[in-house]
This record gives structure tokens, C-alpha cells and sequence, in this order.
């Protein structure tokens, strides 16, 4: 590939600053190793360094961030020799900025949900996607996606207590 058809310096640096927490935070709710994410969010942006093809939109990019990144995740899972690292060797993953300090429950009650919960309940209620939007974005059917949220809804329910049906 030649220079001219890469992102310059500037534009990875913009974008990074821009999404690295976004992807942080996933690929930490898919991950819950800091070692792995840390792997995960630089090989997301190594391959944001060499995808050519321009984005269509701000939505477009963020979008395409999140499923690299979600697949990058799902690589890391697939491995074979991936061992478990001691609980008290995580990192903290950082919060949104506008979150409120006292959702550390929430959030780990959430980091302990199904994998196949995790990644919607987070891009629902931390980024705002709709189910439509997730649903297109993880390829599977809306319907399966709603209830995903629904389950993972009564999940966090049982674990907290308190009312999760609203959203």
C-alpha cells in the first residue's frame, strides 16, 4: 500500500483521542483482562492505521471502531492458550465521563453477565445505539437483540434489585 492511501499521522492521532475510552471500555467488557484489552484496543487502532477505504460519517467510523474492536475481542476469546489473570491484577475500567460514581455496581454486575449480553447491554446504555443499530452492527436479528437487552434486564434485576426495565 502506498503512503498516499493511509491515514496521516494527524488523522489516527484525532481518532484515537476520540474513541480510544469508547474502545477501552469495550473491549474491557468483552475482555475483563486489562493485559488483553490493552492488546485488543492498540491491534483496533493498527487496524484503523491501515484501512484505506474512507468512512462515510462520524457514526460511520465510531460503528466501524466498535466492530473491529468486537472482533478483535472475539479473537483474543478464541485462543486456546488464553489464561485467566488473578482478580487483583485488573485494572479499573474507566467510566464514562458523564457516569455516575455510584454505577460500580451496576457495572460489575454487567461485567458479569453472558458474554452474549455484554456487549449489547454496553452498547445500549453506555454509547446509546438503538437495537436496531446493534443489531446491524453485531449481525444478528433485532428480535434477538431486544431480547438479549430483555434478559440481561431481568439478570441485572435479580443481581441488584431496583428497576431495569426502563430504556
Amino acid at each position: 500500500m502506498e503512503r498516499s492511501l493511509l491515514r496521516t499521522d494527524k488523522e489516527i492521532t484525532q481518532l484515537y483521542e476520540t474513541y480510544v475510552d469508547m474502545v477501552y471500555r469495550l473491549c474491557f467488557t468483552m475482555l475483563k483482562n486489562r493485559f488483553d484489552t490493552e492488546d485488543a484496543v492498540q491491534n483496533t487502532f493498527m487496524k484503523l492505521m491501515h484501512h484505506t477505504k474512507p468512512f462515510d460519517s462520524t457514526e460511520h467510523e465510531k460503528a466501524w471502531l466498535i466492530v473491529t474492536a468486537s472482533n478483535t475481542c472475539k479473537d483474543t476469546l478464541r485462543r486456546a492458550s488464553r489464561r485467566e489473570e488473578p482478580l487483583e491484577l485488573q485494572g479499573e475500567l474507566p467510566a464514562p465521563a458523564d457516569a455516575d460514581p455510584d454505577s460500580g455496581a451496576v457495572l460489575e454486575a454487567v461485567l458479569a453477565l453472558p458474554m452474549k449480553y455484554r456487549v449489547p447491554v454496553y452498547l445500549y446504555y453506555y454509547e446509546g445505539y438503538s437495537g436496531a443499530e446493534i443489531a446491524a452492527m453485531l449481525h444478528k436479528p433485532a428480535s434477538t437483540i431486544r431480547n438479549y437487552l430483555r434478559e440481561a434486564r431481568q439478570n441485572l434485576k435479580k443481581q441488584l434489585g431496583g428497576d431495569f426495565d426502563a430504556g
